[in-house]
C-alpha cells in the first residue's frame, strides 16, 4: 500500500478506451463520496488504450465486479472516476485490475454522431 494524504490507499488499474479530459489527481467517487484520487494515466502498447491507476483509500472496499466509469461534473465540468459497486462476495485488492469499464463521453463524438444521424434522416 502507498501512503496518501488522507492514510493508506490501495492501488487498483483499469483500462479506457478512451479517458476524454480525465487527470491525474482527479477525484474517485462512490455514490458522489470522494474514496480515492487518479494517481496514474499511462498508454499501453500493447493493448492500445489508457491505464489508470487509481489510489482508493483503505477503509473503503469494492467488489470484484465493481463497474469503473469516466464521468463529468455537471456539463462542462471536471472528469472523474465514479465507482459503481457489484454485488460480489471477493472484494478488489491493492494491485487488482478493475474488469469493467465504461470510457469518458467526449461531447465532440457525440455531436459529431447526433449530426450525422439527423443527415443521414434526410
Amino acid at each position: 500500500m502507498t501512503s496518501y494524504n488522507t492514510g493508506e490507499v490501495y492501488n487498483l488499474t483499469g483500462n479506457f478506451e478512451n479517458i476524454g479530459g480525465l487527470k491525474v489527481r482527479a477525484p474517485v467517487k462512490s455514490a458522489g463520496v470522494v474514496v480515492g484520487r487518479v494517481l496514474d494515466i499511462q498508454f499501453s502498447l500493447e493493448t492500445y488504450d489508457a491505464v489508470v491507476t487509481l489510489g482508493i483509500n483503505s477503509s473503503y472496499q469494492f467488489p470484484k465486479d465493481t463497474f469503473a466509469s469516466i464521468l463529468t461534473s455537471g456539463l462542462l465540468g471536471e472528469q472523474y472516476i465514479g465507482l459503481s459497486p457489484g454485488g460480489d462476495t471477493v472484494m478488489l485488492a491493492h494491485g487488482d485490475k478493475i474488469m469493467k469499464t465504461n470510457s469518458a463521453m467526449v461531447l465532440e463524438e457525440m455531436i459529431g454522431r447526433f449530426l450525422f444521424d439527423k443527415a443521414s434522416e434526410n
